[in-house]
Order: structure tokens, then sequence, then C-alpha cells
């Protein structure tokens, strides 16, 4: 079996596809070939597709040898591991826990970390150790810390690694505390996304050392945000430079209540007040948009409620369970029906987002940046000094 992406289900075609794409650069190039995928894949897999999280079903290398080994070599990430190790069988989980990343983003987030010769590196979230296993031949052993807090993983990920002959630190525990015993570190990459980047990374990396994490808002959305150690370490600055969906670090996972939380076992509208809007909720789906609206309107989620014909209900919720809102939409409308209930308006929350997101030409991702302190984040447009407006 050969993949029509890459021409061939190997090593090279993999290469040739991911160079020409600007993922792997020259630089990088020595350690993919050094270091197989396949060395860092277990036997039973569950591919995903390259622009999305759907899964696909289980390949197994004892049954079907060549259609593993041509997923592996397919620019596609490799679920490795369903719901924290509880899911058995051949079936989909609930929700993956573990993976071999999209070759792409690997490469791609390996370009950001902009690592030179001599360079610390502590890596959160080792996975099958594919990631430290290119950064410990690129920098040397010595030079590489990853810190995993699943320890079946973590076990994995050095069996892999010993079979590989490499030899990185792979420690067990809480990413978001880091590893002071063997920092300070002139980088830090993470392999799971955040919602918040914890203090520790910027206490354990450099003044002028990089971060590279893919940031999510609970809202929606996610990007890899690539951050600069200012020169006193106690603050950071940059921009987002691409699209990602990584599995979240598990400590910083939210809950969703479900809806009775919210209306109390009353019947929808419940005591929601009732108005109407111009802007079609579909206006606000997309990665993007939920991205640049999650960055103003925060501690809120939303889930959709289907319907023949197309139309849907768009349900807002704040995390603290106080407040709530629906949005209809009806296609061939040019007015939707809004009911809001508790302290926020979550769709006035919303809608003033996304028009503040409108009126300055729908600015992508790069345009982005995020400040970093041990109090918190501060997301802007362009420059720090104009700051996202948050809602309320």
């Amino acid at each position: 079996m050969t993949d029509a992406t890459h021409g061939e289900a190997g090593p090279p075609g993999l290469a040739s596809a991911l160079v020409a794409a600007g993922a792997l650069s020259s630089d990088w190039l020595p350690s993919f070939q050094a270091v197989p995928r396949e060395q860092f894949v277990p036997d039973r897999i569950w591919p995903g597709i390259a622009d999305g999280t759907q899964q696909n079903p289980v390949v197994d290398r004892s049954t079907d040898s060549e259609t593993w080994r041509a997923v592996v070599y397919s620019d596609v990430p490799l679920t490795t591991q369903w719901d924290d190790g509880d899911h058995d069988g051949d079936g989909l989980g609930t929700t993956p826990s573990s993976s071999n990343s999209m070759p792409t983003m690997v490469f791609t987030m390996l370009q950001d970390l902009d690592v030179r010769p001599g360079d610390r590196v502590l890596e959160i979230g080792a996975g099958t150790g594919w990631n430290a296993a290119l950064l410990a031949h690129r920098l040397g052993n010595s030079n590489v810390v990853s810190i995993e807090y699943d320890p079946q993983v973590a076990r994995a990920a050095r069996a892999n690694l010993d079979r590989a002959g490499l030899a990185p630190t792979v420690v067990e525990g809480d990413g978001r505390a880091g590893w002071a015993k063997e920092g300070p570190y002139d980088r830090v990459i993470a392999t799971c996304s955040v919602l918040r980047i914890p203090a520790a990374w910027l206490e354990q990396t450099t003044p002028g050392g990089l971060i590279v994490a893919p940031f999510g808002t609970e809202y929606g959305g996610e990007h890899i945000l690539r951050l600069t150690v200012d020169a006193d370490g106690t603050s950071a600055n940059g921009r987002f430079t691409r699209s990602s969906a990584f599995m979240r670090l598990r400590q910083q996972r939210t809950d969703r209540p479900l809806v009775d939380a919210y209306l109390h076992g009353k019947p929808w509208p419940a005591d929601g007040e009732t108005s109407t809007t111009t802007l079609s909720p579909k206006e606000t789906d997309g990665w993007l948009r939920q991205f640049v609206i999650g960055l103003a309107v925060p501690g809120a989620f939303w889930r959709v409620e289907r319907y023949d014909g197309g139309s849907y209900t768009l349900w807002l919720y704040s995390r603290d369970t106080l407040s709530w809102a629906t949005a209809d939409y009806e296609p061939d409308r040019t007015e939707y029906e809004v009911v809001q209930s508790g302290p926020r308006k979550l769709w006035d929350e919303v809608e003033s987002a996304y028009r503040w997101w409108s009126d300055r030409g729908h600015p992508g991702h790069n345009r982005f940046g995020l400040t970093v302190t041990p109090d918190g984040h501060n997301a802007w447009l362009d420059s720090p000094d104009t700051p996202v407006p948050l809602q309320p």
C-alpha cells in the first residue's frame, strides 16, 4: 500500500512531502533520517486526519503491517492511547489522551523552537518519545529533559528511546511544575495544549529563551504560541504562529456542566430574557473565530443542538453555571432569536467580541499575541499596546 500524498510508504516519501511543504528544514533532516518515526509508534494505532480531529479505525501491525507502515509514514497524527489508558478494544474511545503527533506539526514547532548547539530543552509531554528523540539526536542526550504525567506513557517512551539508542532524561511528573532540578533551560516546548502558561515555565527558562506551546481558549480554537522570555525573566511576549489541535494538558482540562446545571429542571426558556440579533450564529463558528472570541470571553463554552433542515440552537454557558444563552440559527433568516439569563449576557459578549474582530478586517492568527506574567495573560492584536478587549 502506498500513501497518495507521499507516493511511497516510507521515510523518503514522507521526507519529500515535508520538505516540499516547508515543514522539514535542512537542519532537521539528518535527525528525521536518523530517528525513524516507526520506532516510536506502537503496533496498534488510530490514524487521524491532516485537517481536523476526526479519528479513523484502528490499524494493527500484527494483522496488516503494510497499512500500518503506510499510515506511520503519512502526514497524520496517530492516537496511541484513549481515555487516560482506561479504553480497551479496537473501537474508538471517548477522548484521545496520547499520540504520535502529525509530522508537519512536529517539525514546524521544532523550527519555532530555533535550537542552537548546546541549548538545553525541556519538553512537556513525552508521548511516544519521538519528539524527545529528535531533540536528543540534534542536541545530545544530556541537553534534553522530557516530563510525562502518565507513568504508562513514560515507560513506553523510555523503551522506545532505548531501542533507538537514545537516552534523554524522561521523568514522571506534573508538567505544570516543569523540572527545576535540571534547569534552567534555553528552550521549553509543550506537546500538549494549555489554557494558561504555567509560571514555572517562565521561571525555568533563561532570559531571552523561547517557550513554544499550543495555546487554546476555553471557548474553542487553538494556535501555536511562540514566547520570548524577557531580560528579567519575569514575563514573556510572543505571537501565534499557526493553527493546531493538541490534547489538553491533563491538569488544565475543564469541566463542562450539562444544561440542567443552568436551567435547574425548568423548561427552556426558563427565566431567560428574549431579544433578537442580526448577527448569524453561524458567523461565530470556525477555529479562528472561536479562538478570537475565546481570547475576549473567558470562562465560557458552547454546545450546539441541531435540527432537521440545517437549523440549530447555539447554547452558550459560563463555567460558573450562573449564566447561559441561546441563539437560534435558521437558514435564510436575517434576524435571529436570542435568550439570555444570568449576570453575564453571554450572547452579547460573543457578539461584541466578533464585531470587534470584524471591524478590524478579520485579522489572522499571526497578528495576535500574548503577554504572560506570573499573574496571568494579556492577549493583544499587533502589539502589546493594543490589548484584546475582555468581555463583559
